[in-house]
């Protein structure tokens, strides 16, 4: 089982999901972690929630602001956060990110943008992954 808790100091990770045909791909996000659990906040019509809802296994490693990995793959699971939950990541993302943060945030409600959170928690050995492993 991967500790994700191990990428909290991190600015940015590398997040793959997976395509119907089991190709990754990857995206450079920021995120949060809290009690092990990652969080990254996107828009609500982008591929990576697209692809989520499909299958949940996903990898992440931390990156640079370009993606260039920084540590090894570790994998996990994802799924969409509810409304309290997302709520509270916003939060958290806003202390962790500051004004940069808040600036995306302006640029979104300016086109109307809606987001999703996506909570990524550790892959448990009894998780089937539907995604052809790379």
């Amino acid at each position: 089982m991967s500790d994700l808790s191990t990428l909290r100091s991190e600015t940015y990770i590398n997040l793959q999901t997976f395509r119907k045909n089991g190709q990754g791909v990857p995206t450079p996000v920021w995120f949060v972690e809290e009690n092990g659990v990652l969080y990254v906040r996107t828009l609500a019509r982008s591929g990576k929630v697209k692809r989520v809802r499909n299958n949940p296994h996903v990898r992440v490693a931390a990156c640079d602001a370009r993606g260039n990995l920084k540590g090894a793959w570790l994998e996990a699971r994802a799924l969409l956060a509810d409304e309290t939950e997302a709520a509270h990541a916003n939060d958290l993302l806003n202390r962790k990110y500051g004004l940069m943060k808040r600036a995306f945030d302006l640029m979104g409600l300016m086109r109307k943008e809606s987001y999703a959170v996506i909570k990524i928690m550790p892959a448990t050995e009894s998780s089937p992954s539907t995604a052809q492993k790379p």
